[in-house]
């Protein structure tokens, strides 16, 4: 996983304003791979519902994944006749490589994405859309699993889809009722920053991207659909879930080393209240506290074991000290990690050296309740010392959670402002100002003969830029060359 990033601030989110020219508002990209006999059909509906519902300026962008049949050409000439449609020529297959590509070299404030098949009902496409024009969201997708969707398909695919959303509920704590629908819509400058981070080229780069996007807090919004399987589809359901599940060990890895510079990411967009001043009111108080209390109940059992155990061949003072500095370095690291959202290996030891400052208090207290103990009466019973024990840690704890908040990790007031990882920070892209009016779409043209078919080898031009004077092509990652790539 990439761990470059470097700090900078995004344009809040805000409602896009209405114009009269400019970019289009919306570039809707169909990823397609040896689809000559759909594609025609699929781009003249989408095209149509798109200039008879949506009231403002739209591209629809062919992005074909090295096609070897006449996809190309039947590409091409619908460029050449649908003035809103432009094609665009990957070397390379993959739908998360294709992806990319455009939306990497797209101007458009709104950027989507949906199968050729057209198996999502269109009514949902602004809906989909909408709350990101708004500014209310930063990610959209379709979702075939939500109580009020009506899908029509065969039971394996529906077994297979509804597995493969358990596994990334229990493996990657993912919130979002469905992955792979195809049917997903991003801000751009959203895409500037989260895209970077993605490394899958083929079917997983949605599934990457929505879990890393709402890892680092931005607000993914989900759209019921009505959706009908295509019993034609080509793809390779027993390859594709292997890949998948490849792609999700390796970001649950990435996620449990924190190898992922999410803090770069992290709520930038938006009027967030959790970010406001508010007198009398500590930031992330509530969370902490819930935090600290889970790691404070577990270390408490934790240090009772030890001392138990301790106790058998040690007298009391020693075996209370021993499970005290074992579970207080437990405490520290599950309480860094856990409660204030520090993550990777910078600052670690000073953190642990403080923790331990905040142990011997801890120390002082619990042993002088066992002094007062033995020296009230001989021989208290093993438990009246665990009575006592239990009464000094719970004084301790909150003593504990104060100097932790306050003094260990002061920076840490909400959760998640993690330290970066090595010495080298993942670039943020420069940010244009507000956004321009949206541009309202314009008046039917005469279409023309031009063609607007531009090839591209492995995520970049060929001659450096897109013959559509609207977008121009970012650099390709270097890793974004897999002749392996099965799709």
């Amino acid at each position: 996983m990439r761990t470059d990033s470097s700090p900078g601030t995004l344009p809040a989110r805000e409602h896009l304003p209405a114009g009269n020219a400019g970019t289009p508002v919306l570039d809707v990209v169909i990823p397609v791979y040896n689809e000559e006999k759909d594609l025609q059909p699929c781009v003249l509906r989408l095209h149509e519902h798109l200039e008879r519902t949506f009231p403002y300026a739209f591209r629809i962008t062919i992005a074909d994944n090295a096609s070897t049949d006449t996809t190309p050409q039947v590409a091409a000439r619908l460029a050449a006749e649908v003035p809103e449609v432009t094609s665009v020529r990957l070397e390379q297959k993959g739908r998360g490589r294709a992806l990319r590509t455009v939306w990497s070299a797209s101007r458009a404030p709104v950027l989507a994405y949906m199968d050729v098949d057209l198996s999502t009902d269109l009514n949902a496409l602004l809906p989909l859309v909408a709350p990101l024009i708004s500014g209310h969201s930063d990610l959209a997708i379709g979702s075939r699993l939500a109580h009020s969707s009506r899908v029509v398909r065969g039971p394996k695919r529906e077994l297979i889809s509804r597995a493969y959303n358990l596994i990334l509920r229990g493996s990657l704590q993912a919130r979002f009722s469905d992955a792979q629908c195809g049917f997903k819509a991003i801000r751009r400058d959203v895409a500037e920053v989260l895209l970077p981070l993605v490394e899958d080229t083929g079917w997983f780069f949605d599934t990457e991207m929505l879990v890393l996007a709402e890892r680092a807090g931005l607000r993914i919004h989900e759209v019921p659909v009505d959706w009908v399987d295509d019993p034609d589809s080509t793809v390779h359901i027993v390859r594709t879930a292997t890949e998948d599940l490849k792609g999700v060990w390796r970001v649950g890895r990435a996620l449990a080393t924190g190898s992922l510079p999410l803090d770069r990411v992290a709520r930038p967009f938006g009027d967030d209240p959790r970010d406001r001043e508010i007198q009398d009111v500590p930031k992330g108080l509530a969370r902490q506290l819930v935090g600290f209390c889970v790691v404070g109940g577990l270390s408490t059992l934790f240090y009772l074991l030890l001392y138990s155990v301790f106790r058998q061949f040690s007298g009391s003072q020693i075996a209370n000290a021993l499970a005290l500095l074992v579970s207080a370095v437990v405490n520290t690291a599950a309480n860094r990690r856990l409660t204030f959202g520090v993550r990777g290996r910078g600052g670690a030891v000073r953190h642990q050296a403080q923790g331990l400052v905040v142990f011997g208090i801890g120390l002082a207290l619990t042993s002088g309740s066992l002094a007062a103990l033995n020296a009230a009466g001989a021989g208290p019973a093993h438990s009246t010392e665990l009575a006592v024990l239990i009464a000094a840690n719970l004084a301790a704890t909150v003593l504990r959670f104060l100097l932790f908040r306050a003094w260990v990790f002061p920076d840490h007031g909400e959760a998640g402002a993690a330290e970066p990882v090595g010495e080298t920070v993942c670039a943020i892209p420069a940010q244009p100002g507000p956004y321009a009016p949206l541009p309202q779409r314009p008046a039917p043209r005469t279409p023309t003969t031009t063609t607007t078919t531009t090839q591209i080898r492995a995520g970049e031009a060929a001659d450096g830029t897109w013959r559509d004077a609207t977008m121009r092509l970012q650099p390709a990652r270097s890793h974004d060359t897999d002749p392996g790539d099965p799709r």
